[in-house]
């Protein structure tokens, strides 16, 4: 496999969530949570500092495995990100209740009521899961 992290995106209208592995993929981090306008100028950033092997995309599916109405602006944004970023692997993960159980994460993790109520931590713990859920499944490949 390639050298480097790999990337977490919960990609969504207003905000982005974002996680990475360390270099030896053991431990998804929260990295920050960006206005989705300024994710581009971010990612170029980000990819020019470290090495990132794969950016793993929250694709919102609904119960009976159709895409939710999220996908409106998620297809543009993965479109772009191919554009922006063709050497860079990308893959579209189910992220169904992330933001559910990143919001019970942090009532058992003893986050205060008011810190709950900060979307960008809600979508940066979100994208800490999408990775976290990702590094499991590999485990067991």
């Amino acid at each position: 496999m390639v050298e480097g992290r790999i990337m977490a995106i919960d990609y969504g209208k207003k905000r982005t969530g974002l996680a990475v592995t360390d270099p030896l993929r053991l431990i998804a981090s929260r990295l920050a949570t960006v206005p989705s306008a300024e994710i581009w100028t971010f990612l170029e950033d980000y990819f020019q500092k470290e090495t990132v092997a794969l950016v793993l995309v929250g694709y919102p599916v609904q119960m009976n495995n159709e895409p939710s109405e999220a996908v409106a602006w998620i297809n543009p944004f993965l479109k772009t990100f191919v554009k922006k970023f063709p050497q860079m692997p990308v893959k579209q993960v189910d992220e169904r209740f992330t933001s559910r159980m990143a919001f019970q994460a942090m009532i058992d993790g003893g986050v205060k009521k008011t810190d709950r109520r900060d979307k960008s931590l809600v979508d940066g713990v979100s994208a800490t899961i999408i990775l976290q859920s990702y590094l499991e499944q590999q485990k067991f490949l």
